[in-house]
């Protein structure tokens, strides 16, 4: 017996497939549907959403300008810990999902609706994100995920159940539309599917979107100033701006020297391989500029012990635990290393290629130049100190060379 639902939220992009859900919510459940639409800087007009949300007799519609919040809650918070995914992944779709998630169980609850529904197929990593967003935020949530239910398993026939309900195909069967599943926000765009289904296969030139080639990047070098405050650029060569406005800007910058291009194949959390491409180019000279500025004001044993938390962090992203105890227990750790990363870092844009060129704090800077130096230091550092050190240090491997065998 099919569960009853009376009104359900549906995280909408008025796409194809969204809309083919809407339908078929509405046509599986006789429930009412409120939509959700979410401006997170996927570089596309939302508010055509609206219209199509309106068109299919949607009453309760939600089209939302989240790009502050997502910048400022989700993706600082984030580069707070330099947080990279299997050494290469800056976790652009990974980090948007919770916010999803959150606005999702918001919006039910001020709606009086019993369940969310949403987009995401039974083979990937969103499905786990979204759900485990949403429970934990709401225990008593309904989730309805109709990629493990419907019967519309291929691309023919989602076409035919648009057809048959009057759903507007704006792409053409067989190739008329991208080849590739693209999922795009303030942070990144990825693609995937499609050709790149072989990891051997080299990305068409004219798959990315936002980068310039590197070899087709300007020839002269671009020098920016970021200014960090607390963990945070809040400025870009003195220029003070929004979160979002900072990354909005970085990306128009890195993009036209070709930074931030990915080419990955990374382990999913329901446990098949999966090729991806990125492009991330403000973020990518974020997390550059932010390792340098860390480099400047962190002690050296805080600085280590973010870097060996960093993976388990990066994976509690990525699996989907935003909302977790042990992810919130890790971001006040982290937050709270932030307090001194003040200053600003200058660094050079090249034809794909971020060079770090300098870095001063003028109130939190660790690094001492009467220690350092290796000119005269006027008794700054005893370098005699140097060999009881090293005495102590080596006394247990000098023991264990003694031993025979």
């Amino acid at each position: 017996m099919t569960t009853q639902y009376i009104k359900v939220v549906l995280a909408y992009s008025g796409g194809l497939d969204t809309s083919i859900i809407l339908k078929w919510l509405q046509e599986q459940y006789r429930c009412e549907v409120v939509t959700f639409t979410a401006d997170i800087g996927q570089g596309e007009e939302v508010e055509p959403a609206r219209a199509k949300a309106r068109a299919m007799g949607i009453r309760e519609i939600f089209v939302e300008d989240l790009t502050e919040e997502f910048v400022r809650d989700f993706v600082y918070p984030m580069l707070h810990a330099n947080t990279i995914y299997e050494g290469e992944y800056l976790l652009g779709t990974s980090i948007a999902r919770p916010l999803i998630a959150k606005r999702l169980v918001e919006i039910a609850r001020e709606t009086g609706a019993d369940a969310i529904a949403h987009g995401a197929t039974g083979k990937g990593n969103d499905q786990v994100r979204f759900e485990l967003g949403a429970y934990a935020l709401n225990p008593e949530i309904k989730v309805i995920a109709p990629w493990r239910i419907w019967n519309l398993s291929s691309r023919e026939k989602l076409m035919d159940y648009a057809e048959q309900h009057g759903i507007p195909i704006e792409a053409k069967r067989k190739g008329g539309s991208s080849p590739y599943s693209m999922d795009a926000n303030l942070l990144h765009i990825s693609y995937e599917g499609g050709e790149l289904e072989d990891p051997w296969f080299e990305p068409d030139p004219t798959m990315w979107r936002w980068t310039v080639a590197p070899e087709q990047a300007p020839d002269q070098a671009e020098t920016l100033e970021l200014e960090f405050r607390k963990g945070d650029v809040i400025a870009i060569n003195g220029e003070q701006m929004s979160p979002a406005g900072i990354l909005r800007s970085l990306n128009t910058i890195g993009g036209r020297h070709g930074i931030g291009r990915a080419d990955i194949v990374e382990n999913r959390y329901v446990g098949m391989k999966s090729r991806g491409c990125y492009e991330t180019p403000g973020g990518t000279i974020l997390h550059k500029a932010h390792r340098a500025m860390e480099s400047l004001t962190l002690d050296r044993e805080l600085a280590h012990l973010k870097d060996e938390l960093m993976p388990r962090y990066a994976s509690l992203i990525y699996n989907g635990y935003w909302w977790s105890p042990e992810r919130r227990a890790l971001q006040t750790l982290i937050d709270e290393t932030q307090g001194h990363v003040n200053g600003t870092v200058r660094l050079k844009l090249y034809k794909g290629n971020i060079a770090i060129t300098g870095r001063r704090s003028e109130t939190d800077s660790l690094f001492d130049v009467t220690i350092a130096t290796f000119e005269e230091d006027a008794g700054a550092y005893n370098q005699k100190d140097a060999e009881g050190f090293i005495r102590l240090l080596a006394l247990r491997l000098r023991i264990q060379g003694k031993r025979k065998g």
